[in-house]
């Protein structure tokens, strides 16, 4: 997978790093999350305002042995509270079509509770 080294150093440089560390590594990791569940659909009751449908049956429209996230990077988007995961990707879809450096956005917004604890919401897609 040494391509997608590759594609990992050209998204970095193309968006330098503007989220402390922590942050980096919370919106990554639920980036990676929300891809896989809406190519695969597994775990996609997890953000029911992201897939109101979750309850239902969906057939996934990429099978989850041959899916893959290349690269991802997560940056400010606008201000202090709000970011953009971008991730690259590539998978097989259910007729058989492999396809790589597919290219993916999740939005999100920084909430904080009322004792003070701030987390990252993913937004529905528009």
């Amino acid at each position: 997978m040494a391509g997608d080294k590759a594609i990992q150093c050209s998204l970095q440089a193309a968006w330098p790093a503007d989220l402390p560390a922590a942050d980096e590594r919370e919106l990554l990791t639920a980036g990676r999350a929300l891809l896989r569940a809406d190519a695969t659909g597994i775990g996609r009751a997890k953000w029911p305002a992201v897939f109101p449908d979750a309850l239902q049956e969906v057939a996934p429209a990429f099978a989850t042995a041959r899916f893959r996230i290349q690269a991802a990077i997560a940056r400010r988007n606008g201000s202090p509270d709000k970011a953009v995961v971008h991730l690259v990707w590539a998978g097989m879809d259910r007729g058989g079509t492999f396809t790589d450096l597919r290219i993916t956005e999740w939005h999100f917004t920084r909430t904080t509770t009322q004792k003070g604890a701030s987390t990252w919401t993913p937004q529905p897609r528009t």
